[in-house]
């Protein structure tokens, strides 16, 4: 449900909310951002979006593109393409579709690539460095996407020194909590003294919708705020901060409590319409929007429950698994193999 914007809205503790704000939920996927401005979005509006299938009917993927300030506004997004692949839980997939996978992931690499490179495809990348980073916490599970994926490359800047070989080194820069230096911090003093064409970021990534976690794979060519999606905000890593263009791998692992919660509102409500006593109280639910069903709920939760996040059950296979899909796409964008 897309909220009403400009309108005041009454809380149930009888605070008003400002008047002009309007309803977000946390998300760091465009893909959602981009149906939380259904309505706002469109080329008139700075927002390009198409989508299309694999012929097998397994990936689908969405090219949502933010072409200037105001597509910027609408989606929440800084100006740039953003790719998106969702492929189904990873656990459920055969060799076969991890393969198709691998390869459209690689595929997206190398035009973003290009594109920040201002490179033609067919050229490939040699001589080209690419720092690959893994952000996240290799000790919290939800949060080791990117130390596992750097885990598996195939790190090669001591052995191509002939130009002809696309280099790739590497680092695992762990969080604030354990270094306390920012990962912008330490990757400046990397890249002044190694001095890369460009950054690899991969990071685990919040979602709106629970369907989305281990199922959605996210390109973009703006970069990343480490931590945003769970509220840690830390200094952007962006071709703005770091001085070379930065390309982010991202995967949804978590989802806040609150969001799931919202997601059973509707269902709550069809079954208390059912009931002659409750009926009333289903169609007060039903008819409340975006905005007032997520305040409730945030306020029902308290303010310890309302800021928990959810992973799956599975999430160390999920990891395990995507961490090999993303480094096989990886090395096919950039080694060709």
């Amino acid at each position: 449900m897309r909220p009403r914007e400009g309108r005041r809205t009454v809380r149930r503790t009888g605070k008003k909310r400002e008047k002009g704000k309007t309803f977000e939920v946390r998300t760091d996927l465009a893909l959602e951002s981009r149906e939380g401005a259904a309505g706002r979005g469109g080329a008139e509006n700075g927002i390009e979006v198409r989508e299309w299938k694999e012929k097998n009917g397994g990936i689908s993927l969405t090219e949502v593109e933010v072409k200037n300030e105001k597509g910027a506004k609408a989606m929440g997004k800084p100006v740039g393409l953003y790719l998106t692949l969702e492929t189904g839980r990873a656990g459920d997939q055969d060799d076969g579709v991890r393969e198709d996978v691998a390869e459209e992931l690689a595929a997206g690499l190398r035009r973003l690539a290009c594109r920040a490179l201002k490179r033609k495809e067919e050229a490939g990348f040699p001589g080209i460095h690419v720092l690959a980073v893994g952000l996240g916490n290799p000790y919290v599970t939800p949060d080791s996407l990117g130390p596992r994926v750097l885990g598996n490359l195939r790190i090669s800047r001591k052995i191509a020194e002939d130009g002809d070989l696309p280099v790739v080194s590497g680092i695992v820069p762990g969080v604030m909590a354990q270094t306390g230096m920012e990962t912008a911090e330490i990757l400046k003093g990397i890249i002044r003294e190694t001095k890369p064409d460009l950054i690899l970021a991969v990071d685990a990534l919040a979602a709106r919708s629970i369907r989305r976690l281990g199922t959605t794979i996210q390109l973009t060519d703006t970069g990343i705020h480490p931590g945003s999606g769970v509220g840690n905000h830390r200094h952007g890593l962006t071709e703005e901060t770091l001085g070379i263009p930065v390309l982010a791998i991202g995967v949804p692992t978590v989802v806040g409590a609150a969001a799931v919660a919202q997601d059973t509102v509707a269902a709550v409500a069809a079954v208390l319409e059912q009931g002659s006593r409750t009926r009333g109280v289903g169609a007060w639910l039903e008819g409340m929007g975006g905005e007032e069903q997520y305040h409730l709920i945030r306020e029902v939760l308290g303010p310890e429950l309302s800021q928990l996040y959810v992973t799956p059950p599975d999430i160390d296979e999920t990891v395990k698994l995507l961490s090999f899909t993303i480094s096989e796409g990886i090395h096919r964008a950039f080694y060709g193999i």
